[in-house]
């Protein structure tokens, strides 16, 4: 019963785990907008997500001794981030552009926002089914 009830809300949870370390990784980038040689940082949020959502054994290590256990990467785990190739050159280095970044952050937080409300309601479906 538990594991179906993991299921269903997996995705949503596993989104919102991606999405806010996206949005941490934003918000990094514009406090640093005036930090010389500052690169700024995103993460491709559909391979991340993919990744996020792979079962456990996919990606295993593989063991040189039959007897090892084999590792598998922890579900969820944080991504890589990737470096923004900017749209304009500046001065200092830093890559930063605060209307790209700007833009970026309100279009994750409004994902979030869309993922805590289909979670909202999956939940309330749930406790309405239970209580009957």
């Amino acid at each position: 019963m538990v594991s179906r009830l993991d299921q269903l809300l997996n995705f949503h949870t596993t989104a919102l785990g991606v999405r806010t370390q996206r949005q941490q990784l934003l918000a990094a980038n514009v406090a640093n907008a005036d930090v010389p040689n500052y690169k700024a940082r995103d993460i491709n949020f559909a391979q991340a997500l993919q990744q996020a959502l792979a079962p456990a054994g996919s990606g295993a290590l593989a063991t040189s001794v039959a007897t090892h256990l084999p590792g598998a990467p922890a579900q969820g785990a944080p991504t890589e981030p990737l470096y923004r190739v900017p749209l304009q050159d500046s001065l200092d280095g830093n890559t930063v552009e605060l209307d790209v970044e700007r833009a970026q952050f309100a279009d994750n937080a409004v994902h979030i926002e869309a993922n805590l409300t289909f979670l909202n309601g999956q939940i309330k479906t749930m406790l309405a089914a239970l209580q009957g």
